[in-house]
């Protein structure tokens, strides 16, 4: 028997991520809402659109992979690619700070262009790390003209051999008070608890030559019904900021019984300081600072994430290597 339906709430607002589970279809995801957080990431570059709409997909996919995570380190998503956009990193500090920023060619942007083809051809790297005393994981991709929902796509496939749909989308909302970015995205994943319904990824092809590939996969009729109800979703669902995520979540599976739970927030937030830049500082030769000041007579820095720009006399420095 479904579990019951209920009038869904406004959980899942701007700025957060929201678990959910479909138990009668061995379904487990999440759905990212970010508003003011990647506004602010993505209006103090002032990015062209299409470089914008990329690097908050990128956003708003960490954000649905690092929230799952339940470590107190950080999360980085980054890509490296021949296209005219030839780099993306997006960090998530756990539990909730994130930070991005894209490397782009003017002269080879053609605002036109599919997102996809903005990132070319390269790879995707999905790297976790737990602290220095713990074990660092990367995750890598191969992007070869394809857009970052197809590459997590293929990153499931064949990193964590685990079925998944993501969809992402990136919107600018023009108001009176001006304009606004909003991101959104939704992951949904196959996670049977029963041996018999698990995906065949880890079938040994018996006495076939070396080589010889392990019998595909009949695809489970639950996660069948699952990822066909998730593709109906617009991409103006998941970036209105009159549709909560939980409303979203009940328009999908509300015959279904769906569950969610306690979300996660999304802050925008960089990590660097001015002790940080300091410290950095005096780790250059003495020659090194020298070639780094200024007309000015100073030594200015600025944060490739945030922007901000911090300046030094280089006499702070006096007596460092």
């Amino acid at each position: 028997m479904n579990a019951p339906a209920r009038a869904p709430s406004d959980i899942g607002g701007d700025d957060c991520v929201l678990p959910f589970a479909v138990e009668a279809l061995d379904v487990r995801g999440r759905v990212a809402r970010l508003g003011p957080a990647i506004d602010a990431i993505l209006s103090r570059h002032a990015y062209p659109p299409p470089v914008a709409r990329l690097l908050g997909e990128a956003a708003a996919l960490t954000a649905l992979l690092a929230t799952a995570l339940k470590i107190d380190g950080r999360f980085q998503l980054q890509t490296k690619s021949d296209g005219p956009v030839d780099m993306i990193v997006v960090d998530f500090d756990a539990p909730d700070r994130l930070r991005a920023f894209a490397r782009f060619n003017a002269e080879r942007l053609d605002l036109s262009a599919p997102r996809a083809d903005l990132l070319g051809s390269g790879h995707l790297a999905l790297t976790i790390e737990q602290g220095a005393e713990l074990t660092r994981y990367q995750g890598i991709v191969a992007l070869e003209g394809q857009g970052l929902e197809a590459a997590a796509h293929e990153y499931f496939r064949q990193s964590e051999q685990i079925p998944t749909y993501v969809r992402l989308a990136v919107a600018q909302s023009v108001t009176p008070e001006g304009s606004q970015w909003r991101a959104g995205g939704m992951l949904t994943q196959f996670l049977p608890s029963a041996p018999e319904r698990r995906p065949m990824t880890d079938i040994d092809p018996g006495d076939a030559p070396p080589g010889v590939a392990a019998p595909e996969a009949v695809e489970d009729d639950a996660w069948t019904e699952a990822k066909l109800l998730a593709a109906t979703v617009e991409d103006h669902e998941l970036v209105d900021p009159l549709l909560s995520s939980e409303r979203l979540l009940y328009r999908l599976f509300h015959e279904r019984g769906v569950k969610v739970f306690e979300p996660a927030d999304v802050l925008d937030r960089c990590r660097c300081s001015d002790e940080r830049v300091r410290t950095m500082l005096r780790n250059f030769s003495a020659a090194d600072r020298r070639d780094m000041v200024g007309e000015d007579g100073k030594i200015g820095v600025t944060c490739e994430f945030c922007s901000t720009k911090r300046e030094y006399a280089p006499e702070e420095f006096d007596g460092a290597k």
